[in-house]
């Protein structure tokens, strides 16, 4: 009896154990899946132990940092500065950019902060943004192409529908997506916002540009004028454009006014005399 028992026992075990192989095998593990995740969704913006690029270094985060706030931020960013958490603030202002909600899953979160915490204690490797050979762009038809004068030749959405930025009017420009005025200088150059745009984390991007990519010379005709497009631009050109379209408005409404208050006036003047020589 006792030598069936053991018998069970030791059948039991081995299947156990041969699943838990089975299972290891065809698992990834956490460090790894966030390698891959961070390399994807998070290398366009963060560093981990080469400095602040568009968002902070985040070597070290996971010790400066709540495990679940962490868990929470990465999860969704956008309703943490929504609701006004404190550090997201203190976030938000220093680096003026705020973090888009990545859409990932809680096993991803969760093996991003894997992955940070091995790359910080030197047991992964730091990822590294891909470079890309770029040649020479033209600001003017990366400006044609932003504002969809000249469309993409893979059918892509011109950035104009999504983006403003500094050089394209008063009220150019979509409200979707952030003002890229200066977007060269937060991302470390052109380099940084080419990479971004090859390879975008957020879901509104990622949704489209991997099914109708730019070509290498539009992606440098684009950075081009971005890179162009100065942040000192912005505030000379608008005072006067407003100013002109503020001028312009108000000479209609007043052309309008008069317009109408002419004919109110003369159908009451019309209407008394009418009144008067009809008794």
């Amino acid at each position: 009896m006792r030598k069936r028992f053991y018998q069970a026992l030791a059948a039991v075990a081995a299947a156990a154990l041969t699943a838990g192989l089975a299972f290891s095998a065809f698992a990834q593990p956490p460090v790894q899946e966030g390698q891959q995740v961070f390399q994807q969704k998070c290398v366009g913006c963060h560093t981990i132990g080469q400095g602040d690029r568009v968002g902070p270094d985040l070597k070290g985060v996971t010790q400066r940092r709540d495990r679940s706030w962490l868990e929470q931020w990465i999860s969704a960013p956008d309703q943490m500065i929504a609701r006004g958490d404190p550090i997201a603030t203190e976030l938000l202002n220093k680096y003026k950019t705020p973090m888009p909600n990545l859409g990932l899953s809680r096993d991803q979160v969760l093996a991003v902060i894997s992955y940070i915490d091995a790359v910080t204690t030197g047991q992964a490797q730091a990822p590294t943004a891909a470079s890309l050979n770029l040649p020479a762009g033209d600001p003017v038809r990366g400006k044609n192409l932003f504002t969809g004068v000249e469309r993409f030749q893979n059918g892509g959405p011109a950035c104009l529908a999504c983006h403003s930025v500094a050089g394209i009017g008063a009220l150019g420009g979509g409200l979707l997506g952030p003002d890229l005025t200066g977007v060269v200088d937060r991302y470390g150059g052109p380099q940084g916002v080419a990479a971004f745009v090859s390879n975008p984390a957020t879901p509104v991007m990622s949704s489209v540009w991997p099914l109708k990519p730019l070509t290498p010379q539009e992606l440098a005709d684009v950075v081009a004028f971005l890179q162009q497009a100065s942040v000192g631009e912005r505030p000379f050109q608008l005072v006067w454009q407003l100013a002109a379209l503020a001028v312009v408005g108000t000479a209609v409404l007043a052309g309008v006014a008069t317009v109408y208050w002419h004919e109110r006036l003369a159908g009451g003047l019309r209407r008394r005399w009418l009144r008067a020589h009809s008794r």
